[in-house]
C-alpha cells in the first residue's frame, strides 16, 4: 500500500516532477516509479509519463537494497594498520562492494572475515569504513577507516582533493610528450551503461596528469596521478588520447592474449593525512606477477 501523497506543483515529466517536489535524485525518482506509483489513483510504471499540475501522485518510499556482508575468509596484503586505518593492496580481480554477480566474495566480506566483530557486520558500517574503490581488475591500494572520525576525516580529504593516488599502466602506443594532462570531464556512456566517457557538456570535472616511465616500440608504462577522483578516469582519459590501456577489454579494442587478466593498471602510491596524527603518510605496493610478466615480455618484444 502506497502511503505517501504528493499534489504536484508544476507539469512535466513523472520521474522530474518527483525529482524536483521530493528534492531527491533523478535516479531515485526513476527507481520510485518503476516499483509503482498512482497517478490519479491510475496505477503507472512508466517514468516519462507526462503529468499536470494538480494531480495527485501516491508513492511509496524507495529503499536500497542492503548487500550481504556474510564474512568470509578472503585473502588481501595488508600493507599498513592502527587503530585507525587499514591499507590494503587488493589483488586484481577482488571486487571492492557487492554487486550483481558478487554477493558474498568481496573485500568487504573479507573486511568482515578480518575484523569478526558483530558490532562492524553491517551494511552501513562497511560502507563507512571503504571510502573509496578501485576497479575488479586493477591492483592496488586502499585505505579503510576503522572509526567514525577516521572516516570522517578520510572523506573529507578525498572530497577536497588531498587524498593523493598514483597508478602505473601500460598503454598503447607512441607518445609524443613525456609529460601531459588530460583535462576532460567525465560522464556516462550514452551507448554502453557498463561504461564511462568524456562529456564535455554534462560530465563531471576530471583531471589526471601522466608521465611516461618507459616508451616501448607498441606501448609505454605510464605513471597517472589522479586529481579528481571519477570512475575509470584513467581508463577513459587514456582511450580519450588514443593510448588504451593494454588488457582493457572495456576500453580498448585491440586483443593481447598475453594480457587476460584484465587492465595493466596498479595503484603503488597513496598518500594522505592521517586522522588521528595529522601527518602524511605515504605507503608503496609493487606491482604484481600478472603486470611484471607483462613488462617483461614487452620489453623483450615478445
Amino acid at each position: 500500500m502506497m502511503g505517501n501523497k504528493l499534489i504536484c506543483k508544476e507539469g512535466g515529466r513523472l520521474d522530474q516532477v518527483l525529482s524536483n517536489d521530493l528534492s531527491i535524485t533523478r535516479n531515485k525518482a526513476q527507481k520510485i516509479i518503476r516499483q509503482g506509483v498512482s497517478v490519479n489513483g491510475r496505477k503507472v510504471y512508466k517514468t516519462g509519463l507526462m503529468v499536470k499540475a494538480g494531480q495527485e501522485i501516491a508513492y511509496t518510499e524507495y529503499v536500497e537494497p542492503s548487500p550481504d556482508f556474510t564474512p568470509k575468509d578472503i585473502k588481501f596484503d595488508i600493507v599498513y594498520q592502527d587503530d585507525d586505518i587499514l591499507v590494503i593492496n587488493k589483488p586484481r580481480g577482488l571486487v571492492v562492494h557487492p554487486a550483481a554477480g558478487h554477493k558474498d566474495d568481496t573485500l568487504a566480506n573479507g573486511l568482515a572475515y578480518f575484523f569478526h566483530d558483530d558490532d562492524k557486520e553491517t551494511d552501513q558500517d562497511f560502507r563507512m569504513g571503504l571510502v573509496h574503490r578501485i576497479d575488479k581488475d586493477t591492483s592496488g591500494l586502499l585505505v579503510v577507516a576503522k572509526t567514525i572520525k577516521a572516516r570522517d576525516y578520510l572523506v573529507k580529504q578525498i572530497s577536497s582533493h588531498l587524498v593523493k593516488r598514483q597508478y602505473l599502466c601500460l598503454a598503447y602506443g607512441n607518445f609524443k610528450d613525456k609529460l601531459f594532462k588530460v583535462s576532460a570531464p567525465i560522464g556516462r556512456d550514452k551507448y554502453n551503461r557498463k561504461k564511462m566517457a568524456v562529456n564535455l557538456e554534462n560530465g563531471k570535472e576530471a583531471v589526471t596528469h601522466f608521465e611516461v616511465i618507459r616508451q616501448f616500440k607498441e606501448c609505454a608504462l605510464v605513471k597517472c596521478s589522479l586529481e579528481t577522483g571519477r570512475t575509470h578516469q584513467i581508463r577513459v582519459h587514456l582511450q580519450y588520447c588514443n593510448h588504451p590501456i593494454v588488457g582493457d577489454s572495456l576500453y580498448c579494442s585491440r586483443t593481447d592474449k598475453n594480457a587476460s587478466k584484465g587492465q595493466l593498471l596498479h595503484a603503488f602510491k597513496l598518500s594522505f593525512i592521517h586522522p588521528t596524527s595529522k601527518k602524511m603518510v605515504q605507503f608503496y605496493a609493487p606491482v604484481d606477477q600478472y603486470f611484471r610478466e607483462n613488462i617483461k615480455r614487452i620489453a623483450e618484444g615478445k
